[in-house]
């Protein structure tokens, strides 16, 4: 058993102290620290394991943000996530939980983008918030993902989105005029054909870095759902679907579905979102546990940026 602090003797106890302030506090070499004391650097060393062994020395990790990185960081191994940023917060508010996120995920993109990249935007009310807390973005492109959301509870569109982002990183935007769904799959057919809209989605596949929305397939839990007509989210729903990732549509397995419904939708597919090395969405509401779970089981989406009860709750199921 290694010694407690109580256990060494006065002088032993004040020479490991004044060795351990050297090595941690005031960042000198076990070299240096040997050399000082007329000890040798393995005498230096035993002394260094025996403060923090015996809670002398205690290391604690921590962050003065809002950002709780001991939760980040296991979520991120837990789900084998490419990156996960948890805010630490109690808000429920829908409302300012979207200000909160938006801030963490504005600040994430603001680091992770560079002018090497090409960076896809899908419409959400997160990536909305994300988009008004942006200061500043490397000079990359950007582009649309989705079709606009035609809907009176809805700020602003994807056009919008895409081009307050491009203007402030000083990127080309390539973006479209076309709604996210359309009543039926020769519209959305002939939609995608138009120059414009097939201009932007053929830089579908050169996007390296996406932020997309992330929704519950349930009712008031995702605006594409809410979009849709009841007949059409039954059918989704029969069909095991458990989240819609920026209309792409997912079974708890993780699964993507394809059916004469998602045919209505303009927007990246499974396919090419999955081509994409670094997708990121947002999701917060303890409602979108599920959800979660299944856009990280489908691999289309390998970063977060949530809130920490939905964390607990994620790593609680887990466990």
């Amino acid at each position: 058993m290694e010694p407690s602090s109580h256990a060494f003797g006065p002088s032993q106890l004040v020479l490991t102290a004044s060795i351990a302030r050297r090595y941690y506090v005031d960042g000198r070499s076990k070299v240096e620290i040997a050399d000082e004391f007329r000890l040798s650097r393995f005498k230096v060393a035993r002394l260094l394991d025996q403060a923090r062994s015996s809670g002398m020395v205690r290391i604690e990790i921590s962050h003065p943000g809002s950002i709780d990185i001991d939760l980040s960081a296991r979520l991120q191994e837990a789900f084998g996530l490419r990156r996960a940023i948890v805010v630490d917060t109690l808000e429920e508010d829908p409302a300012a939980l979207r200000v909160q996120l938006g801030k963490a995920a504005a600040d994430l993109l603001s680091e992770i983008v560079t002018s090497d990249d090409v960076l896809g935007l899908a419409w959400a009310r997160a990536v909305t918030a994300m988009t008004d807390q942006l200061t500043s973005l490397a000079p990359a492109p950007v582009v649309q993902l989705t079709g606009a959301l035609t809907r009176p509870d809805v700020e602003a569109n994807s056009v919008e989105l895409v081009r307050t982002v491009a203007k402030l990183s000083g990127g080309p935007a390539y973006l479209f005029y076309a709604p996210l769904v359309v009543p039926d799959a020769a519209t959305a057919r002939a939609l995608r054909q138009q120059p414009e809209v097939a201009d932007a989605i053929g830089h579908f596949d050169s996007v390296t870095k996406a932020v997309v929305g992330l929704g519950s397939w349930t009712a008031g839990q995702s605006t594409l759902f809410d979009a849709m007509d009841d007949e059409a989210c039954d059918q989704l729903r029969r069909r095991g679907v458990v989240a819609d990732i920026s209309g792409v549509f997912v079974t708890a397995a993780g699964e993507p579905v394809q059916t004469r419904v998602t045919d209505r939708v303009i927007a990246i597919t499974a396919a090419q979102m999955d081509a994409i090395d670094e997708v990121i969405a947002i999701p917060y509401g303890m409602a979108k546990v599920e959800a979660v779970r299944a856009a990280v089981r489908s691999g289309l989406v390998n970063g977060v940026v949530t809130h920490a009860p939905l964390a607990r709750a994620l790593l609680a199921e887990t466990d």
